[in-house]
């Protein structure tokens, strides 16, 4: 059975993941991740990601302001052209393993409710 601890880090983790977990929930993003990934090392203009997505520029500068302020994106500015490109921070890549490591081990403590009768067991203890 899980505590009232187990619960409350883990709620403490989702918020702490958040933006993470939104910027790589979207699929456009993925995509745009993808489309980096496969693009130039020193970095991707948003016109650049236009052309290989079929975006609006303003679409794709949307996605790449929620990818950035995720962390799973930098920007460097040359002159009047900025580059965006992947570099994500450790730490927030730790974060996200240990969300979904105590996620694993919490859902591997919740009751089987599969059954019919283990979950109107369970109701006549409490």
């Amino acid at each position: 059975m899980n505590t009232k601890d187990d619960i409350l880090r883990l709620e403490q983790e989702l918020k702490a993941c958040r933006k993470a977990l939104v910027a790589i929930g979207d699929e456009t993003r993925q995509h745009i991740l993808m489309t980096m990934l496969e693009g130039e090392c020193g970095g991707n203009r948003v016109i650049d990601i236009t052309e290989r997505t079929n975006l609006s520029r303003p679409a794709v500068s949307h996605h790449m302001q929620i990818l950035k302020d995720a962390g799973f994106v930098k920007v460097r500015k040359e002159g009047t052209k900025y580059y965006y490109y992947l570099d994500m921070d450790d730490n927030e890549i730790d974060k996200l393993c240990m969300l979904f490591e105590d996620i694993r081990k919490i859902l591997k403590n919740v009751p089987d409710r599969s059954e019919k009768d283990n979950w109107q067991e369970d109701e006549k203890v409490e």
